[in-house]
């Protein structure tokens, strides 16, 4: 694996190059805003200078005033363009990383052992990749300030009036990044601890909500609380970490600052009261002279202590493009196809397996059997816990890829090129349902399209589910949340069941239907399957339960795994 600082710049530096044309346009104006500050500057000079009659170079006090307002307006109207090309680039760059990490988990296989958590997903998408936005608003564009500002200020307009400010200048100046590189170091080390913490909090939460009424009947309410507490706690002190760095950063740079700007105002105080008779050209420094480096120092100093503030910015996006580039190298499982939407996969609904093996999250090579099943035929795989029955299914399915052999379907190879097409003919209903948080009529309408009142009835009737939703406070309107709160494991996979009806399934593919059920519910979902079979859906079950499979047609029971 990458040197993982080196990873995390890399994968910074991929995200913000869409738009670094945009970025480099908002700092060229930002850049030359600042810089107007030289010529107002001068003009604040020769104002003084001509209100205090300070020589014939000297300008009217009104007309230094109304030139001063119009470079302020000036200055404003660039600063305010070079926020918005920034405020865009900043939203395209989230944006576009938010996309781009949905859509590389909405690939990764069910089967992947190393799947993280929803929550933490959710945590990084919406939570962490915001911290890209202060790093694009405050710290680029200080960082582009940094690189030209103080260099013009302190050459181009300081030394050709005074050389000890210059001096002074570049003396307190390179002290400020010598500071902000060391303390840069414990800054990141302290944002990616904190970003750790983040995402793993957000897991434990939804760990503690989902499993809320276990916890209830096994009265572990303080000891879930106190878990979450102290898990609470972590984030708080790793978060005050942060603000410590960043406060102790801004200090000691402030300081710097403060002290660089004390040094050139008592150099021009003493050389105005001639009590210091070098460090200018050729004559004493002059009142007009002393005002002008003296508006300068500040403003040489600004971009310097802009990039001061910003630097815990530049932490917390380096650690969160850090954790992109760790997803990025892991060896993730994904799902064969691109996840989208396909016309129908056209040919028999038959399916072969040929020499097909597989290796589990853990490292277990698993190796089925070579068999067929024909179209509409109903089969049950059975064996022991571990032997690879759900592993098979998701084969079948396309939601991982063998390690060896091959998975024809609609007699073609089942490939990226072919996966969503046929999955676009399959059905599923598994152990564990799944719903959207939407009404129940949109879940169970789910890829079947506009449906007809009487066409969802007859689904809901075949799938012995019309009592479940008639019972429900808002019927079809009910949301269930995303486990499916306010049914049963049995009616959320009856209503499973009526769902795979509505789409009219070629295959359907179950993954222990009937698991934990009673005897009556477990009917109630074996005579839904089984009547989605006898209308010429090709039924594949992985099972333990004998009932079931023994109204299968055929059954495939798995030997032990290969070594």
């Amino acid at each position: 694996m990458a040197d993982a600082p080196d990873a995390a710049k890399r994968r910074l530096k991929a995200l913000v190059s869409p738009v670094k044309a945009r970025l480099s346009r908002a700092g060229g104006l930002a850049v030359t805003a600042e810089l107007l500050w030289i010529p107002q500057a001068g003009v604040i000079a020769l104002g003084l200078g001509g209100l205090l009659g300070a020589g014939a170079t000297a300008l009217d006090p009104f007309l230094a005033a109304g030139l001063f307002a119009l470079l302020g307006l000036l200055r404003h109207g660039l600063d305010a363009w070079a926020a918005r090309f920034t405020f865009e680039a900043a939203d395209a760059v989230v944006a576009g990383a938010r996309a781009e990490l949905v859509a590389a988990e909405s690939l990764r296989s069910p089967q992947d052992g190393a799947r993280p958590a929803s929550a933490e997903i959710a945590a990084l998408a919406g939570e962490k990749l915001a911290a890209l936005r202060p790093y694009l608003l405050r710290y680029r564009p200080a960082q582009l300030r940094v690189m030209t500002v103080p260099f013009v200020i302190a050459v181009a307009a300081v030394l050709p009036v005074s050389w000890a400010v210059f001096l002074i200048l570049m003396v307190a100046g390179p002290l400020i990044p010598v500071f902000m590189a060391l303390v840069g170091f414990a800054a990141r080390e302290a944002s990616e601890k904190q970003m750790v913490e983040v995402g793993q909090l957000n897991a434990l939460l939804l760990e503690r909500l989902a499993a809320l009424v276990d916890i209830r009947l096994l009265d572990a309410r303080a000891r879930a609380v106190s878990g979450f507490a102290a898990a609470a706690d972590g984030l708080r002190a790793r978060t005050m970490a942060v603000l410590r760095i960043a406060f102790l950063s801004s200090t000691v740079l402030e300081l710097f600052s403060a002290l660089g700007v004390a040094m050139v105002a008592v150099y021009v105080g003493f050389a105005l009261l001639g009590e210091i008779g070098f460090g200018a050209w050729a004559t004493p420094l002059d009142l007009r002279e002393g005002i002008f480096v003296l508006m300068l120092a500040p403003a040489f100093f600004q971009p310097l202590r802009d990039l001061a503030a910003a630097w815990h910015d530049r932490a917390a996006a380096v650690a969160v493009a850090g954790e992109l580039a760790a997803r990025d190298e892991s060896r993730a499982r994904r799902i064969l196809g691109q996840g989208s939407a396909a016309e129908p996969l056209p040919g028999p609904a038959a399916i072969a397996i040929r020499g097909l093996s597989y290796i589990t999250p853990a490292g277990r090579r698993i190796a089925w059997p070579d068999f067929e099943v024909a179209p509409g035929e109903s089969l049950a795989i059975l064996g022991p816990s571990g032997i690879g029955k759900s592993a098979l299914l998701a084969l079948l399915g396309g939601l991982a890829a063998a390690e060896a052999g091959e998975v024809r379907v609609a007699d073609v190879p089942l490939a990226d090129g072919t996966a969503d097409a046929w999955r676009a003919r399959l059905g599923w209903v598994g152990q564990a349902p799944h719903f959207l948080e939407a009404s129940l009529r949109v879940n169970l309408t789910l890829g079947a399209g506009k449906v007809a009142e009487a066409r969802l009835a007859e689904a809901l009737a075949l799938a012995e589910a019309g009592e479940i939703v008639a019972r429900l406070p808002h019927g079809l309107g009910a949301r269930l949340g995303e486990a499916g709160a306010g049914v049963s494991g049995g009616e959320a996979r009856r209503l499973m069941v009526a769902r795979a009806a509505l789409r009219a399934p070629d295959v359907i593919l179950a993954d222990e239907p009937t698991a934990d059920l009673d005897a009556r519910t477990a009917a109630s979902v074996t005579e839904g399957l089984l009547r989605l079979n006898a209308g010429g859906a090709t039924l594949i079950v992985a099972t333990h339960d004998p009932a079931l499979a023994a109204r299968m047609g055929r059954q495939i029971r798995l030997a032990e795994a290969e070594a």
